[in-house]
């Protein structure tokens, strides 16, 4: 987390049978991030100023803009109004139909300024195999997490998405004021450093809404588990894909609504 996360901001706190008292809380910070592609403009996203050049790696991954092997270069730039970012791709990449945007990108909206009901709800490839893991080893990963959020422990104000190995090690954590935003961040890194998102499966903090099984797909993610509940949508794209959703990850244990079969009881076996 750099400076630049969060700033110290003061205020009156009020208490039942202390009355008030000045106080000093770190709060998060939330920029104008602009992202374009090889020059031409695409949409600006409210987000964390950290980790810009796996946010902007990320989205065009999982809004199905380009591959990741398509990326050459990301120049990031900080202006008085924002960040850009600029993703370079190769000569004659044949760019993916991004869905056309006119708004900004809020950070609690994974879809601010779509323009066509086609656009929103595209179709997804099919997940087949993917790591089959333990309940044991959700619960793992659910119970590291909180541990890892350097921001979010700081401001409590952010969401965190994060990477787990099939017996529920935490691999790569991102965060930011956005839920959408921070899984961008995550899918970002992981193709940066060139890891299999098939190997294990993607924790967030937020709720799950259909694009957030979305971009888990596009990540090549067989399993995505939230903390809390997920919309019926998002339910019926996890089926529709292939997608494991496991769902209210608390600390006494998780519900899966869509292809439990890659959720086990025991550990798995290999060879």
């Amino acid at each position: 987390m750099s400076k630049a996360a969060a700033q110290r901001r003061s205020a009156v706190q009020w208490r039942v049978g202390a009355g008030s008292e000045t106080i000093a809380r770190a709060t998060p910070q939330e920029v104008a991030v602009g992202l374009s592609f090889d020059g031409r403009p695409h949409t600006v996203l409210m987000a964390t100023p950290d980790d810009v050049a796996d946010l902007a790696r990320g989205f065009t991954l999982t809004e199905a803009v380009a591959r990741a092997e398509d990326i050459l270069e990301i120049e990031v730039t900080e202006t008085d109004l924002g960040v850009l970012a600029d993703v370079r791709l190769k000569p004659g990449t044949l760019q993916r139909k991004a869905r056309p945007r006119t708004l900004e990108g809020r950070s609690s909206c994974g879809l601010c300024g779509v323009q066509r009901l086609a656009d929103a709800v595209r179709p997804l490839p099919r997940l087949d195999g993917g790591a089959k893991v333990s309940h044991q080893a959700v619960q793992r990963a659910v119970d590291a997490l909180d541990d890892v959020q350097t921001l979010g422990r700081l401001t409590r104000a952010t969401h965190a998405a994060a990477f787990a190995d099939d017996e529920g090690a935490l691999i790569l954590v991102r965060e930011d004021v956005g839920r959408h935003n921070a899984l961008d961040k995550l899918a970002g890194a992981m193709a940066g450093q060139g890891r299999d998102a098939s190997g294990g499966f993607v924790l967030v903090t937020s709720r799950c809404s259909f694009e957030m099984v979305e971009k888990t797909v596009r990540m090549g993610c067989s399993i995505l588990v939230a903390v809390s509940a997920p919309t019926d949508l998002a339910i019926r794209r996890a089926e529709e894909s292939g997608l494991t959703l496991v769902a209210l990850a608390r600390a006494d244990g998780h519900t899966v609504f869509a292809h439990a079969e890659r959720l086990l009881d025991a550990a798995p076996e290999y060879a």
